[in-house]
């Protein structure tokens, strides 16, 4: 497993960081691997939103079955109007 060393991180930011760590019970290595697994998508990740996107896209472009049982929103504002 590759292993990352960072240097010249600034105070602010590492002071920020072990709060945060202490708050999840976790190390500062624990705690940076989970933002970094939380923000950086990986190859599989990507093609996952990539599938769902195409997905939603064929999705919306389908067209509606129909009115449906029930009447549109302004079907039933022009039924009320009239009484």
């Amino acid at each position: 497993m590759p292993t990352l060393y960072v240097e010249n991180v600034p105070k602010e930011l590492y002071e920020a960081l072990r709060a945060r760590a202490r708050e999840h019970r976790k190390s500062i290595a624990a705690e940076v691997l989970s933002l970094l697994e939380e923000k950086i998508p990986t190859a599989r990740e990507l093609a996952a939103r990539k599938h769902l996107f195409e997905l939603a896209r064929k999705i919306r472009s389908q067209r509606s079955p129909g009115r449906g049982p029930f009447p549109t929103g302004e079907e039933i504002l022009r039924e009320d109007r009239r009484r």
